[in-house]
């Protein structure tokens, strides 16, 4: 073949070529697609799992929060509970110690002052152990001790 059918033949692949990419470039723009190995289907697929995951994270960060949060809010709960039997505990110590029958045999006002103080501990905390709001047995697991029992 001589150098001229040569250049003939590549004129026209040019050619060819050139107007195939800008009838494409023209079909692009007029909102034809052409994707018969489907990539933009697995982009989007891919895109719509990450987005997924996304969310899902999102939520777990969310859900700690306020797992944190309602922890944060039982334990000071807790504390200012823990604070106020404290304080009740010491009032009733501090009574009994001075009162005047403390070293006598529990007679009836010492022992109506002991259930005044379980009655103000049950009020304060209603699921202790010994109180009726309690669910089981005290810790020991004795039969919890109600405030109309008799000292034993």
């Amino acid at each position: 073949m001589s150098p001229r059918v040569l250049m003939r033949a590549a004129a026209w692949i040019a050619g060819g070529v050139t107007a195939l990419v800008l009838l494409s470039a023209l079909l692009g723009g007029l909102g034809l697609r052409w994707d018969p190995l489907g990539f933009e289907r697995r982009r989007l697929e891919r895109a719509e799992a990450g987005a997924a995951l996304g969310r899902a994270e999102a939520d777990a960060r969310r859900l700690e929060a306020q797992g944190g949060a309602d922890q944060m809010r039982r334990l000071d709960e807790f504390h200012q509970r823990e604070a106020t039997v404290g304080q009740v505990t010491a009032a009733a110590l501090d009574q009994a110690r001075s009162a005047a029958d403390a070293h006598q045999p529990l007679e009836t006002d010492r022992a109506d002052r002991l259930r005044r103080h379980d009655g103000e501990l049950c009020g304060i905390a209603p699921d202790l152990d010994g109180c009726a709001g309690a669910a089981g047995p005290a810790g020991s697991g004795d039969a919890a001790v109600r405030p109309g029992d008799p000292a034993r």
